[in-house]
């Protein structure tokens, strides 16, 4: 009896608890810090979306075109100004780059360019290790229109083009 008592008094009879306990918080706090973490890599990827699509157009907006009408040369330019200037993050999957030259008669003519991947965020795969629905990725998303600089200046009235020429989603 007295032997225990020397034990709980010297705190020899506790030694595995706290251990125990770091064991079973730690985890929970590492999730608990990672999730800002994660929407801050999300928010930051968005930023950057949304800079390659308007650089891209800025760039789209400034070439001439060739005999009156854009052609694919115009949008392999500006594809890669954005691949390989603007850098899109590389947690962003499956990017991808759309191009749309709007132009035609007595309408304000502009290029159209969007930039768009999958964001796989870390929450969504603990809420699935759990044993929940959740999706795999998000779609971060970006569209930016700028008017066509060497068009000639036309009347007040004048409504934005809706011809387009698209050109097919490139791989960035």
């Amino acid at each position: 009896m007295r032997s225990n008592w020397l034990l709980k008094r010297l705190g020899l009879g506790e030694r595995g608890q706290s251990i125990v306990e770091i064991s079973l918080i730690t985890p929970l706090l590492l999730v608990a810090l990672y999730i800002p973490f994660d929407f801050g890599i999300s928010y930051y990827v968005g930023n950057m979306v949304n800079n390659a699509a308007r650089e891209g157009a800025r760039i789209g907006s400034g070439l001439p075109k060739s005999g009156g009408a854009y052609t694919s040369a115009q949008a392999d330019q500006i594809r890669d100004y954005v691949r390989d200037t603007v850098k899109v993050p590389q947690w962003l999957k499956s990017r991808q780059l759309l191009i749309s030259f709007y132009d035609g008669l007595n309408c304000i003519q502009f290029v159209d360019v969007t930039v768009q991947g999958n964001y796989n965020f870390f929450l969504y795969q603990i809420i699935r290790l759990l044993g929940f629905n959740a999706p795999n990725s998000v779609v971060i998303s970006r569209n930016t229109r700028m008017h066509y600089n060497f068009q000639p200046a036309g009347a007040p009235g004048d409504t934005l083009c809706t011809t387009a020429t698209t050109f097919a989603p490139y791989s960035i």
